[in-house]
Parts: C-alpha cells; structure tokens; sequence
C-alpha cells in the first residue's frame, strides 16, 4: 500500500488496512509515495521523475515539502524497529495530522514515536542516519514511479493488479472493512476494465 502523509484518503486506507492486517490477517505492507514529487512540475512524466523528494534538502522548499519529507524519514526510522513499529508509528503521525490537525513537525513526530511505544532513544539514533534513511525513501520512491502509483492511497495486490482507491469516510470496523475489501478485489478482477468511478458532488 502506497501513502502520502500529507493525504486524508491515505489516512483512511492505512486506517482500513490496519483494520483488515490485526483483524483478518491480511498482508499488508507500508510503502512510501510523495504526492509533491509525483505533481512537481519537473516531473511531467511520474514514471520518469528528474524531482526526487528523497534528494531534497531538510531545510528550505516550502512548508509540505519539508513537513513530508521529514514524516517519510521518521517512518524509515520507525520501521527500524520491526513491522509492528511501522504501523503504530505511521497510524499515530497519520491521527496527528487528520484527527487532531497538528502540523509535521519535529515536536509532533517525537509524539507520534512517544505514542507508538517507540524505543525513543534508538529513533533518535536511527533518525540521525540520513544518508540511510533517504536511501530507503528512495528505493520505495523508485518502486512507486516504475508502477506508475499517482494518488494515495493506491494498493497493490499480490498478482500485481493495482489501483487507487479513494475513501468517502473513514472505516474501523472489520466487517465493514472486509466488504470494502472484497469490492476492490471484485472490480480489479472482474474484467470489466474499470478505470476510473467518481461521483458527483
């Protein structure tokens, strides 16, 4: 599953797919997708960026981009310390931002690591190794404009079918996490060669 920090509907599909890994045991695995990289105006083409935000300095640029950069480099931090870290660190920094409306800050990551029941000594170590941390981003980065991923949340499916699925609310139920689930499966594989439902508003 690829997700932006700085998106409300990867925040609910990370939500969904938490719901689904603890309560159903499915497997999924958090990756990594800059929004502001894949709509840069160097990068007309995301499957051939020249922008990488992986590349870009801590200070400087504006205020997202310093604010997602900085939230991707303490998930690799985060992740350091096993799956299970990954995903409370990310659901905490995603509640941060969407429930409470906190800024990505270094204050709010040091709480979202507080929150997750980090080792907070070794995420301040492992958050000091830059040159490994951007080296990680930017392998998922890589992996994210090969697929062609353009939104957040977008999932990928073992066999490889992929797409992005934007969420009208959040989900923390399993059953209803499960139909919404088996849906996105069943429009992927039908064979219908569905691209695009949007509703109007």
């Amino acid at each position: 599953m690829y997700f932006d920090f700085l998106c409300p509907f990867a925040w609910r599909g990370v939500e969904l797919a938490d719901v689904l890994r603890r309560e159903r045991g499915l497997p999924f695995r958090l990756r990594h997708y800059s929004l502001l990289q894949g709509n840069h105006p160097e990068n007309p083409d995301r499957k051939a960026p020249t922008w990488w935000l992986h590349e870009q300095p801590a200070e400087g640029g504006n205020a997202a981009q310093q604010a997602s950069l900085r939230a991707f480099l303490a998930a690799q931090a985060a992740a350091r310390q096993g799956e299970g870290a990954a995903w409370a660190f990310t659901l905490a920094l995603f509640r941060a931002k969407h429930e409470r409306q906190s800024e990505l800050d270094e204050q709010t990551v040091r709480v979202a690591a507080r929150e997750a029941g980090l080792d907070l000594t070794r995420f301040e170590d492992d958050l000091a190794d830059d040159r490994t941390l951007r080296e990680a981003l930017a392998a998922e980065l890589r992996d994210a404009a090969a697929l062609g991923v353009f939104g957040t949340p977008t999932f990928v499916l073992p066999d490889g079918n992929a797409a992005y699925l934007r969420f009208s609310g959040l989900i923390r139920e399993a059953q209803a996490a499960q139909a919404l689930w088996n849906l996105y499966g069943e429009v992927l594989h039908s064979g219908a060669g569905i691209e695009t439902i949007k509703r109007p508003r």
